[in-house]
């Protein structure tokens, strides 16, 4: 088994990923908001 050296391993890949992820779900949330006050609008 190797030996593991804390830090050494690259982590953009995953620091793109949940950036990439945290920005999708910012948008839905803002899209989902966006759609629940148009539909209280028309409704109302």
């Amino acid at each position: 088994m190797a030996d593991h050296k804390h830090g050494e391993m690259d982590t953009t890949v995953q620091e793109r990923t949940f950036e990439g992820f945290i920005k999708m779900t910012v948008w839905s949330v803002v899209s989902i908001a966006v759609f629940l006050i148009f539909l209280a609008m028309v409704n109302a």
